[in-house]
């Protein structure tokens, strides 16, 4: 009885991960050497978007343009067969979608966009880890969901050995 309960959960864990993977060639997507990669994906005024891409192969120059920052070149980069371009969003920019278009010869022509936000983040990212701020109610919840878990975990080893003996 327990092997069957068991079954019939791994075949439901199973069958929901089917479900939610998306479906194979649903959508063509470019193939990564004829991508663009832009860093940050948000990005403020202010600050520097750098631009990535392997689509000009052999080429040691591209050409770049965003709608925000202007015009920009790209050059080789650390890696072979990669450019690297980089710009500045002029401060004042209002936040929205910046289109990117990079071209390279003979005729490659790539566009991508990514995000204008109002401001940059400020302080440390909330991971968990280091000094909790305002965190102290979430802290108390965890920690008795935590002994709840622990309480039960007893109580069914308790239940089993008083099982066996009798």
């Amino acid at each position: 009885m327990r092997n069957t309960r068991i079954g019939a959960g791994i075949c439901l864990a199973v069958g929901l991960l089917a479900l939610s993977a998306p479906a194979a060639g649903a959508v063509a997507e470019p193939a990564p050497e004829q991508t663009i990669r832009i860093s940050p994906a948000k990005a403020s005024p202010g600050t520097q978007v750098t631009v990535t891409t392997r689509a000009c192969g052999k080429e040691t120059y591209g050409k770049g343009t965003s709608e925000a920052g202007g015009a920009f070149h790209l050059f080789e980069g650390d890696r072979k067969g990669v450019l690297v371009g980089i710009f500045e969003i002029p401060k004042g920019t209002e936040p929205g979608t910046d289109t990117v278009t990079v071209k390279c010869p003979p005729r490659i022509k790539i566009i991508d966009t990514y995000q204008i936000v109002d401001r940059a983040p400020s302080g440390g990212v909330d991971a968990g880890f280091g000094v909790s701020t305002g965190g102290s109610t979430q802290l108390a919840v965890g920690s008795v969901l935590l002994a709840g878990a622990v309480a039960g975990g007893v109580v069914r080893m308790r239940r089993r050995t008083a099982a066996a003996r009798g």
